[in-house]
């Protein structure tokens, strides 16, 4: 029997969690026998997609605003219209090419509005297509919140006319699509909670270090990374630190931190052992991204969480807080951060009791797949 498709599109911006959740998924739907395409619209970033998918690059874009209001290209030129319809013609013909039983969209409708210009072509074409795949939006259990009045309602209706499955990847008891999407109700019938996306329980770690810094992608952590340096300077020589830059830091301000770097840190800009790395140490300390919290969720890790508020993000701030509130972690403001409020925080951590367990749904590359599979008969 031929094996179902699967055609996935996700654009990463600024950071990398988005094309780092859905490469879990994607993983995991080509384990459950599937065949999958992933479609990537973001720069390159090493290690993802990940194996055993095929992928088609997308000439990519980023965000060229901190709000994410506008695009540029690899180069940092604003994206033109020409540019722009290439891509979307490119995007169309991959599809068509594909033939998929299946399209999973990621965060849209409920984010990625930047990317109409493509998206609704698409969402047309599928509509045309005989037979017609299944539509299913791959959307994190928090949503930005203050979205722009009418947003909502648009989502809602995209929805409602186009999609057959919301795949909210999170876990309830955690967090409800409710609490950061008021018009939820009007599409409740469409929502299936897959639990978190995770990595599988990581390996024992190469090597260990007593407390991990990191910044996710990297575009907008040198304040966090920095503060960790200069915190490690704080602490007893004997501590070993690791700071992780992400891939996207600047080259200039890597070789800086690098440079200044008290002899107890280590600097990398990615380790792919990350989650194996997190098992082995005391303390992690990192933004309140998604998949941060995922893989620290998988150890028993200490967590202090700098949530990312810039262009006014309410994502992460909304996760701390909740994992706060379950005694899973620590908060630090990212206002005013400094290496002396690291610095005791991370002292106090090391202090402190193993972090218990989380009882929380961690499968959700998994039942996305059993999900999938089971609308596809």
């Amino acid at each position: 029997m031929t094996a179902k498709s699967i055609f996935f599109y996700v654009q990463h911006l600024l950071g990398i969690g988005h094309i780092a959740r859905a490469s879990r998924i994607a993983s995991a739907l080509a384990r459950d026998g599937f065949d999958v395409t992933v479609v990537t619209g973001g720069l390159p970033v090493p290690g993802f997609p990940g194996e055993g998918v095929k992928t088609v690059a997308l000439p990519p874009v980023v965000a060229s605003n901190a709000g994410f209001s506008g695009l540029a290209d690899a180069e940092g030129n604003v994206a033109g219209e020409a540019f722009l319809s290439a891509r979307r013609d490119l995007l169309l013909a991959a599809f068509e090419k594909a033939r998929p039983d299946a399209v999973i969209i990621e965060a849209f409708p409920f984010g990625r509005r930047q990317m109409r210009f493509e998206l609704l072509p698409l969402l047309d074409l599928i509509e045309r297509s005989n037979p017609r795949p299944k539509l299913f939006s791959s959307v994190r259990d928090i949503l930005q919140e203050n979205r722009k009045p009418g947003r909502d309602a648009e989502t809602a209706e995209l929805v409602k006319r186009h999609f057959d499955v919301v795949l909210v990847h999170g876990d309830p008891d955690f967090v409800r699509l409710e609490d950061t999407f008021p018009l939820a109700a009007e599409i409740a019938h469409k929502v299936r909670y897959t639990g978190l996306v995770t990595p599988p329980p990581a390996a024992e770690p190469s090597e260990t270090f007593d407390i991990i810094a990191s910044a996710g992608g990297g575009a907008v952590g040198l304040e966090l990374i920095r503060a960790a340096r200069d915190a490690a300077a704080m602490l007893p020589e004997s501590r070993r630190w690791l700071l992780v830059t992400g891939p996207n830091l600047p080259e200039s301000d890597f070789v800086s931190l690098s440079r200044e770097a008290p002899a107890n840190v280590t600097l990398a800009r990615f380790r792919k052992d990350f989650p194996s790395l997190l098992r082995g140490a005391k303390v992690s300390i990192s933004q309140a991204g998604y998949n941060t919290v995922g893989d620290l969720l998988r150890t028993d890790c200490r967590a202090i969480l700098i949530p990312f508020v810039a262009g006014g993000e309410t994502e992460q701030t909304v996760r701390a807080e909740r994992l706060l509130a379950m005694g899973l972690a620590a908060i630090l403001p990212e206002q005013g951060l400094t290496a002396e409020r690291v610095a005791a925080a991370a002292t106090e951590a090391l202090s402190a009791p193993a972090r218990k367990e989380a009882e929380l749904d961690l499968t959700g590359a998994e039942t996305t797949a059993s999900i999938i599979r089971s609308m596809l008969g």
